[in-house]
């Protein structure tokens, strides 16, 4: 898994590529975590994720209940297939907000 961070507007973007698995997902989880903590609102970009686990959805998952409890704002973008496919398995389709691209976010 490759993990990168970046600023787009008042934005935290967190790029995964490649499979976040049991493996993988400890780093995921803690770039998630790190950037909440410190109180920024945070996008996960998914398009690159070619295979993710309980593990992987867990670290989101932990994510969006930090993030909500913290009155931040936490999305995912550009859902790969293998992850929708998962997130929609988890019915967590509906309680992750989800968009198409960062500007869709930023410009709401």
């Amino acid at each position: 898994m490759e993990c990168s961070t970046r600023q787009e507007g008042q934005y935290i973007v967190i790029t995964l590529k490649g499979e976040v698995d049991l493996h993988y997902s400890p780093e995921a989880r803690k770039q998630i975590l790190e950037k909440l903590n410190d109180k920024n609102h945070v996008l996960v970009d998914l398009s690159g994720v070619k295979y993710i686990d309980s593990s992987g959805i867990a670290s989101l998952v932990e994510g969006f209940q930090l993030a909500r409890s913290n009155q931040l704002e936490f999305g995912l973008v550009g859902v790969s297939d293998a992850a929708r496919q998962v997130l929609e398995l988890a019915r967590l389709d509906k309680v992750f907000q989800i968009k198409a691209t960062i500007a869709e976010f930023i410009d709401h």
